[in-house]
């Protein structure tokens, strides 16, 4: 058995959420999704029936399609890409948000109606209208400005899955053909533009859907009644669920999670794994036998307000502001030596409301693993900076003669406020417990190797110097980012502990040791937990308001502001046995 597992892997990697029973709201397969879609067609009992398509950014749209063409046999056929602007002015469109930056851009205040040409929409529209018989089906993103559908189908796709696809040179951004763009220009001109425009469209759709497609297998595709998927939904915020975790190598990645979280041992490494990331990973929800992937985001979108609370709801709106991720570097490398922007530059230079704050909780560590924070004593800010930029050419930098490093050790809490400067050092195992806008990284020093492309990573040398806080020092680092745990409160068989973050921070952790059962309750705020220690545990309600949840070593999971009162007790071989949950909540109070 590896060294890295201490029992065989439990972990789940497929979480399910329980939708309906009915075997009629959800269907596999081109041939039943398309007799499907002429059973409700036939049912509206009209001359002439507008079916429409409204399509997420990263389908394979041609093959989708293709498929409904097929199969429907339309009298004609309506694509929302012949009413858009030439792709020039579109890119002319898009530029002040994308830039030249290579990574960073401005957050979108674009609609999906800003990319059409509104003469040629308004003739394609009174085209359709002018129909007079026949099904005509509309398709592609912004197939819903074409005309009042008859039966709206709406074609899903999670980022995640989009993401790969950009990489592979698969698929297009909004409104143009540039599917041989390198992949990380194509992901951040989604994550600044395309994704923005398109969730503003989805959320006023939500409600409206008659059907859900996911195609996220290619060659399995499925399709679910919108009003099961919103049910599955109004479900969800009443108990505790997971969502499907996303594993990806990195040039710094380790050896741990294949061997926890039972992954592919073939592949080099796994750097990240985005194990509570909505805005990137999916749900899997149950309709009769069959397993349906939607974009977590959606539950966000749908039900605000009983998933995260109103207080949060009315500080971040539809927005899931608490991400957990793991950073696996055991048997791998550091990762680069990294600064978060400030919330006042993150509101100035690329329209966030608020920044990426974070920490790291150490699920795991070798005897010699450390972390770089903060700075050294009496560090001359233009110094390490000059020294910084001279590492593009040399090829060298002598971190520690500018940053602090200090040794950690499994369950440690390090703390990263805005402004630090810091790095998980080889050889440790990182819960990150951060606010959610996580591509604001900006660089200084990537060890002077090559990305998994062989390309030098983008370094942001000159964004990071305006954020550094030139202040941190190894007192403060001592005293109040490493290991600043209070013991709050304590009883039969449990003892709680305050763990962080910072005061510059507005995420709070609670560390329960427990072998007995605990009592949490969300007290109408969301909770993001993860079983930091013990094999297995049950998260029950009280009032039996939901069915007991089982939760295994290493899984996040996520308890609704609605669900209110739950407790959380050692399970299986877990029982009489030191179990610990890491819970992290927004704080909504001074």
């Amino acid at each position: 058995m590896s060294k890295y597992l201490r029992e065989t892997s439990n972990y789940d990697k497929r979480p399910v959420l329980p939708g309906s029973n009915d075997e009629g709201s959800c269907w596999k397969g081109w041939e039943n999704i398309i007799e499907q879609l002429k059973v409700a067609c036939s049912a509206l009992d009209r001359k002439k029936i507008i079916v429409t398509v409204e399509c997420y950014p990263g389908l394979y749209q041609d093959e989708i399609l293709q498929a409904l063409e097929n199969g429907l046999s339309p009298g004609q056929t309506r694509l929302s890409a012949d009413a858009m602007k030439p792709s020039e002015q579109i890119d002319q469109l898009v530029y002040p948000d994308i830039t030249d930056d290579e990574i960073f851009g401005y957050l979108s205040r674009l609609h999906i109606q800003d990319f059409f040409d509104l003469d040629k929409l308004a003739q394609m529209r009174e085209a359709i209208l002018e129909t007079n018989e026949g099904v005509i089906l509309l398709y592609g993103t912004g197939a819903s400005l074409l005309g009042d559908a008859d039966i709206l189908v709406y074609a899903d796709m999670p980022r995640w899955e989009g993401q790969l696809r950009f990489r592979r040179n698969e698929v297009s951004n909004l409104g143009v053909e540039n599917r041989t763009l390198k992949g990380s220009l194509q992901y951040k001109r989604a994550f600044f533009v395309d994704w923005r425009v398109c969730d503003r469209l989805k959320q006023h759709l939500i409600e409206k859907w008659d059907y859900v497609l996911d195609t996220v297998i290619r060659d399995v595709p499925k399709m679910a009644t919108g009003k099961a998927v919103r049910e599955a939904f109004s479900q969800a915020v009443t108990r505790p669920f997971r969502v499907v975790p996303f594993f990806d190598p990195g040039p710094w990645g380790g050896q741990w999670m294949k061997e926890v979280c039972d992954l592919d041992r073939s592949e080099t490494n796994f750097a990240w794994c985005f194990d509570c990331v909505p805005e990137e990973n999916s749900l899997l929800l149950r309709f009769g036998d069959t397993n349906f992937e939607i974009p977590a985001i959606n539950l966000v979108f749908f039900e605000p307000e009983k998933l995260l609370g109103s207080a949060v709801y009315a500080r971040f709106g539809k927005e899931f502001p608490i991400r957990f991720d793991f950073l696996d570097t055991i048997g791998g490398g550091n990762l680069s030596l990294q600064v978060h922007p400030t919330t006042e530059y993150i509101q100035e230079h690329f329209g966030m409301h608020y920044t990426q704050e974070e920490s790291y909780y150490m699920l795991d560590a070798e005897d010699d693993a450390f972390v770089y924070l903060g700075l050294k004593q009496g560090v001359e800010p233009e110094k390490m900076i000059d020294e910084l930029r001279k590492s593009q050419t040399s090829g060298t930098f002598d971190a520690e003669q500018y940053v602090g490093k200090y040794p950690v050790k499994k369950h440690d809490h390090i703390l990263i406020p805005p402004g630090t400067v810091h790095c998980s050092g080889t050889n440790g195992m990182v819960l990150e417990i951060s606010a959610t806008p996580y591509i604001f990284t900006f660089k200084l020093w990537d060890w002077g190797r090559m990305g998994l492309d062989g390309k030098p990573r983008p370094i942001n040398i000159e964004r990071g110097k305006h954020v550094i806080n030139w202040e941190q020092t190894p007192e403060v680092t001592k005293k109040e980012l490493i290991n600043v745990v209070e013991k709050l409160a304590e009883g039969e068989g449990w003892l709680e502990e305050r763990t962080g973050l910072h005061q510059r921070e507005f995420i709070e952790t609670r560390r329960h040791w427990f072998t007995n059962t605990v009592l949490h309750d969300t007290r109408g705020n969301l909770n993001v937990l993860n079983l930091v220690e013990g094999r297995e545990a049950l998260v029950e309600s009280p009032s039996k308001a939901f069915e007991p949840f089982l939760v295994h070593y290493a899984e996040t999971f996520i308890i609704p502001a609605h669900v209110g009162a739950y407790s959380i007790t050692p399970s299986g071989e877990t029982k009489g046995r030191k179990c610990a949950t890491l819970k992290a909540f927004v704080r909504t109070q001074p």
